[in-house]
């Protein structure tokens, strides 16, 4: 079952998030769209996936996650043959809305939902670790392999074919899961803590503001680095090839966090590996002219890239237990999403405004400021109580 959640929530956002940016330009030009027009529906769809958060997670704890994930699989096969056929821009977007809601139901929060239900807590780290590793070579399969059915076959050919590759993930979803109980079910201790309670701790608002700060800060490094790296003086293939960088270190950063959660605590890792990307990100003005400068801050700042998708469900079993882990997901992936997905947009404004060394410069700092916000929950800790 492990295996089958990391093919197909690799296969997810490989096509429905990632293709997105080797399509633009062929799309958009057949379509007649600005880029602006083109681009937003993507951020539509990442809207729509946060607005889904929360009652996708209700349907996991009460539900489990065979139903979910599987019509998921459905509405997102359907979804990308549309996306094919698609004439206007009114149609591009309606067909966004089904890949959002979608993408809530197939990507990782389901699917940790499923692991949680499933595994022994001592199994669950390196479950969810996993499914993050292969799933972290989702940019790295599918937009190139988008790019050459788009040279071999055009656009909409390419996003059929990418399409067959969606629709693999119903089988796979529908007998895997088949029997896969809810999190509700589970009895593990500790496992009493009530999404209704968790909104009441003021330690899950600092969680939230840690997370929905830093993604914010990843958001805007990840959109707009290979422009602040031209700036700099480096030739855009070297930008490039230097921001690559991030995507490869996740996976570093990912294992690197797993195995010192066996010695460490989960929330003292994740803040102190935000105040290293805070520092290092914040070096990149001022080292970042030579190739050296600009690789020692990036590979420093790409070890924390992918923190966040093992932590937050560490975070969130530490701290609540395991009954309504879904639905308590749910509450924190949707701020967190739809900083994600306007942070970008809000920085593209501000690099008008105040040049992109100060949009640089903030980024460290939000970085620091969510290790300050993860690091003093420590002083409002909860402990889960037995039924």
């Amino acid at each position: 079952m492990i295996a089958t959640l990391a093919v197909t929530t690799t296969i997810g956002y490989g096509i429905l998030y990632y293709a997105f940016s080797a399509l633009l330009e062929p799309m958009r030009t057949d379509l007649r769209l600005s880029t602006t027009t083109a681009t937003g529906a993507l951020t539509t769809s990442v809207l729509v996936s946060a607005a889904m958060a929360v009652p996708v997670g209700r349907w996991l704890d009460t539900r489990g996650g065979y139903g979910v994930m599987t019509v998921g699989s459905a509405l997102a096969t359907v979804a990308v043959l549309a996306w094919s056929q698609v004439q206007t821009a009114t149609q591009l977007y309606g067909v966004f809305v089904l890949i959002g809601a979608a993408s809530a139901m197939v990507l990782y929060q389901p699917a940790f939902a499923v692991i949680v239900a499933i595994t022994a807590p001592a199994r669950r780290a390196n479950a969810i670790l996993s499914i993050t590793l292969v799933a972290g070579f989702a940019s790295s399969i599918f937009i190139p392999l988008a790019g050459q059915l788009i040279h071999a076959l055009g656009w909409r050919h390419a996003v059929l074919v990418l399409a067959v590759f969606v629709g693999l993930t119903i089988p796979l979803h529908g007998i895997s899961l088949r029997g896969t109980r809810p999190t509700a079910a589970v009895t593990h201790q500790g496992s009493t803590r009530s999404p209704a309670r968790v909104l009441r701790d003021p330690g899950f608002w600092l969680i939230a503001c840690a997370f929905v700060l830093h993604n914010a800060a990843l958001a805007v490094i990840a959109v707009h680095l290979v422009t602040y790296l031209v700036q700099l003086g480096h030739k855009p293939t070297v930008a490039a090839g230097l921001t690559g960088l991030l995507g490869v270190l996740s996976v570093t950063g990912r294992i690197v966090t797993t195995v010192a959660k066996r010695w460490l605590s989960i929330t003292l890792i994740t803040a102190a590996v935000m105040t290293l990307q805070g520092v290092a990100i914040g070096m990149l003005p001022f080292i970042g002219r030579s190739i050296i400068g600009a690789a020692t801050s990036l590979i420093l700042f790409g070890l924390g890239f992918g923190v966040a998708s093992v932590a937050t469900p560490a975070i969130l079993l530490d701290r609540y237990g395991d009954e309504g882990y879904a639905t308590i997901s749910g509450i924190l992936g949707t701020p967190t999403t739809v900083g994600r997905a306007t942070a970008p947009l809000i920085a593209a404004a501000l690099a008008v405004a105040v040049g992109y060394q100060p949009l640089i410069l903030g980024s460290a700092v939000t970085c620091l400021v969510s290790a300050v916000a993860l690091a003093l929950t420590r002083s409002t800790a909860q402990s889960p109580q037995p039924a």
